[in-house]
């Protein structure tokens, strides 16, 4: 009787806990959001006037409200542990910052380990499936201008154009410095098996906890916000003088590895209710400084290269975690049904 009163009791306050953080959670979005749209509403004529003012205003209330939902997880226990490279250096930098997918929370992961990087959060653009256009937050990031992206074979090459045509419109104008998007194109549980058959047909290592990267949109960052090389010369150096100064373009490629405890990915809904136990997730980055040499060998088709496709996590003798990765280059067919 004793044990069943416990878990009675137990699934009560799981119920009541859960309940409580939805309620606070929907009355925070019924405030927050309209709070922010209705600010840069009336913020408009300012953005007429002097538009880096206001672009600047509107990426410090949306990391107030990426800040928001970061709270959701800490207020329930769930944290970060990070490892690898120190990022924070290259926050006020152009990056691409790619990291592996397993779950929707691996965007609330994010929002709370970038929360210490500097300006990262306020000029950073984010690259996600089209269905979070419908969440919540959808409209909040349609007015950030991050890009949505449709998954499938039949959509593919139309939304490289409209991701080659949203970069060229938002990032400088905006003041973006990291781009983030997830190069393995959708979740680990839904690409696992589609990414075995590949590598097993191309003699690439078999993966578990990660698969191979689509390289679509990578490809189209690479080329279109890279380092422009004129005359011999890489970024703003030898501007003659009279010349504003131009954008250097991307100086470095930022892997990012998220590892969830046993493997079980944190959901959204998880981040929400805040059902499971407390929970540490840790995330491990990897830089590498940008050269003409990686962008090259990135836009080959068909290339894979050792800086984006990435292997398993394997434990060092310290007790920290990497992830080895392949060191040479394969011409490969990616024309993958999705």
């Amino acid at each position: 009787m004793a044990p069943h009163l416990h878990t009675a009791r137990k699934l009560f306050w799981i119920l009541m806990n859960s309940l409580l953080r939805f309620t606070f959670m929907f009355v925070n979005n019924c405030v927050a959001i309209p709070s922010y749209c209705l600010y840069l509403l009336v913020l408009q004529p300012l953005r007429v006037v002097d538009a880096p003012t206001f672009w600047y205003i509107e990426g410090v209330m949306f990391r107030w409200l990426l800040a928001m939902v970061a709270s959701w997880g800490w207020c329930a226990g769930y944290t970060v542990t990070e490892w690898g490279d120190d990022v924070r250096p290259m926050s006020e930098d152009e990056a691409m910052v790619i990291v592996n997918h397993q779950s929707t929370g691996d965007v609330c992961t994010l929002m709370m380990c970038l929360q210490d990087k500097g300006t990262v959060v306020r000029k950073m653009m984010w690259l996600m499936d089209h269905v979070f256009k419908y969440t919540n937050f959808g409209v909040v990031s349609l007015i950030h201008g991050d890009f949505f992206i449709r998954q499938g074979k039949a959509h593919r090459e139309k939304q490289l154009v409209y991701l080659k045509d949203h970069l060229d419109k938002y990032y400088y104008s905006r003041d973006r410095k990291w781009i983030v998007l997830f190069p393995e194109g959708g979740f680990l549980r839904k690409r696992r098996e589609t990414s075995q058959s590949f590598a097993k047909k191309k003699d690439l290592p078999y993966l578990t906890h990660v698969t191979l990267p689509r390289l679509g949109a990578t490809e189209i960052i690479l080329k279109t916000l890279g380092p422009q090389q004129e005359n011999g010369i890489l970024g703003t150096e030898g501007n003659p003088p009279g010349q504003s100064i131009k954008a250097k373009g991307l100086q470095w490629v930022i892997d990012m590895t998220i590892a969830y405890p046993n493997a079980r990915p944190m959901d959204i809904q998880t981040w929400i209710f805040g059902y499971r136990d407390p929970t540490v997730t840790h995330v491990h980055y990897r830089d590498s400084a940008f050269r003409m040499g990686v962008g090259r060998s990135l836009h080959q088709p068909g290339t894979v290269n050792k800086n984006v496709l990435e292997g398993e996590f394997v434990p060092l003798c310290d007790g920290t975690m990497r992830r080895s990765s392949l060191v040479d280059l394969r011409p490969l067919d990616w024309d993958v049904d999705s």
